[in-house]
């Protein structure tokens, strides 16, 4: 019964790893955090049921945060990555940067629907990501 469910992921060409395989994988842009920048090049649009991972790099201008606990909530975190160091997290509300450094954070789109991050305290547009998950 159990080769039966397994199917239709072998069949769509995922293999045994099914939706986190590498044929199932895109990388995004990165995350820029530093004082005065654009934290991103633009929106993304994203497509449920897709692995992706993006970059996250501090550049230690300023003592900066990304929150985004709706759009951490729409999707499944597979690992975040910190100097070699894998976190494999129950749920993320936000993430920051006291100096300079990346991080990596792979995740699975689920849940479709517009989100944001952004810098916490800010409003203009540059300090903020528009995401859409289709």
């Amino acid at each position: 019964m159990l080769a039966l469910g397994a199917a239709p992921l072998l069949a769509d060409g995922f293999g045994a790893a099914g939706v986190l395989s590498g044929k199932n994988k895109e990388d995004l842009p990165p995350i820029t955090l530093s004082a005065g920048e654009p934290i991103a090049q633009g929106p993304w649009t994203l497509k449920s049921g897709t692995y992706y991972e993006f970059e996250i790099v501090g550049d230690g201008s300023q003592e900066l945060a990304l929150v985004g606990p709706e759009f951490f909530r729409a999707i499944w975190i597979d690992e975040i990555v910190i100097e070699g160091l894998e976190i494999r997290p129950l749920g993320l509300d936000s993430v920051e940067f006291d100096e300079a450094g990346e991080m990596e954070i792979g995740f699975l789109a689920i849940k479709p629907g517009r989100y944001y991050m952004k810098i916490p305290g800010t409003t203009g547009e540059t300090q903020r990501i528009e995401i859409t998950i289709e």
